[in-house]
């Protein structure tokens, strides 16, 4: 007995007749599973238990009379069938989303709430003062604000749990991302270095250093989030810092950061994640990267809707005026270029 057998439905490609009309649910679970390419994540992504949401995607293929996904152990692959609904799914989708939104703006006095999600640097020196000006302008308005990590972010994007998304867009796969991002500001690199250890002009800092500060300069403390970014980091490290050694592997900026302000080495980071703080106990020197350009992930229909329109425009103006710290001339012996993304 086959799968389409064991199912009841009939073998992909040969219609059945239709048990009624398929549900805005089950058009989610179905965008969703399409997106995902596996349950798992799906399920994450929607907040449902896994075997919830393969008994609805089965009622839409019962209903629909058709199969949509190839099975294979918990791979998820369209069929021909189903590749002709996703983009009739999509447009649905994105008409419901409208309506929703726009009908948030005669909610009749209630509370609406805005939902982000957004990584760590951005939440804590961007998001706060495009956060008071939107409570002067919305006075019903509160927020629903969540740190997540770039994928999550997405997955929480695509599963509508969240409005807007704040995260580097160096960090997703742009053509996979499906939503308008709106540029916010480029966030350079740096390389951080305890407080007192000088690198101004520094030519050969075997040489020019102290005995303490070259075994310092030669501890590095990286910020680890995929294999493609580790690897970087550590060819960058590997040519600048040859004689260097991995004194601590983190999975946060500010953690790293941390370790830096105690003296425990050295770490390359983001400007945004450092902040802007007197005393931070740090010294930041330019490094020849490509910045992070950190934006705002929305779904195209929010872009002219309040008041997410206005949490944009605010974000953009906090983005704008916000004072970076003191980033230090890159010392000569880091004038290296390194062309591709962190």
């Amino acid at each position: 007995m086959d799968d389409d057998e064991k199912t009841g439905l009939p073998p992909a490609g040969r219609p059945a007749q239709r048990a009624g009309d398929p549900t805005l649910h089950q058009m989610r679970i179905f965008w969703a599973v399409a997106r995902s390419e596996t349950l798992t994540k799906a399920a994450k992504q929607l907040g449902l238990a896994q075997p919830s949401l393969s008994q609805q995607l089965g009622k839409l293929e019962t209903t629909l009379g058709n199969r949509l996904f190839h099975r294979r152990s918990n791979e998820m692959e369209l069929t021909e069938a189903g590749n002709y609904l996703m983009p009739k799914v999509e447009q649905i989708l994105r008409i419901v989303s409208e309506l929703e939104d726009g009908l948030a703006q005669f909610s009749g006095g209630h509370r609406l709430t805005l939902r982000l999600a957004g990584i760590n640097s951005v939440l804590r020196e961007i998001l706060p003062t495009a956060v008071r000006a939107m409570q002067a302008q919305f006075p019903d308005l509160d927020f629903d604000i969540q740190e997540s990590a770039p994928t999550d972010i997405l997955e929480l994007l695509y599963g509508r749990r969240v409005n807007i998304g704040l995260l580097a867009a160096n960090s997703v796969a742009e053509a996979s991302t499906g939503f308008l991002q709106v540029p916010l500001l480029d966030d350079p690199y740096v390389l951080v270095v305890p407080e007192g250890l000088m690198l101004d002009g520094v030519t050969d800092p075997q040489r020019q250093l102290t005995r303490e500060h070259w075994a310092i300069l030669n501890q590095s403390v990286q910020f680890t989030f995929g294999s493609q970014h580790a690897n970087r980091v550590a060819d960058w490290y590997d040519r600048l810092l040859p004689e260097h050694r991995v004194v601590a592997q983190c999975r946060s900026f500010e953690t790293a950061i941390g370790l830096v302000q105690a003296g425990a080495g050295v770490c390359l980071a983001p400007a945004l994640a450092v902040g802007n703080y007197p005393g931070s106990k740090t010294q930041l020197y330019r490094v020849q990267a490509p910045p992070r350009r950190i934006v705002a992930l929305v779904p195209s229909q929010y872009r002219r809707v309040e008041p997410y329109a206005s949490l944009l425009d605010q974000l953009r103006v906090a983005a704008e005026t916000y004072a970076v710290a003191d980033i230090l001339d890159t010392p000569p012996f880091l004038a290296v270029d390194t062309p591709q993304d962190f």
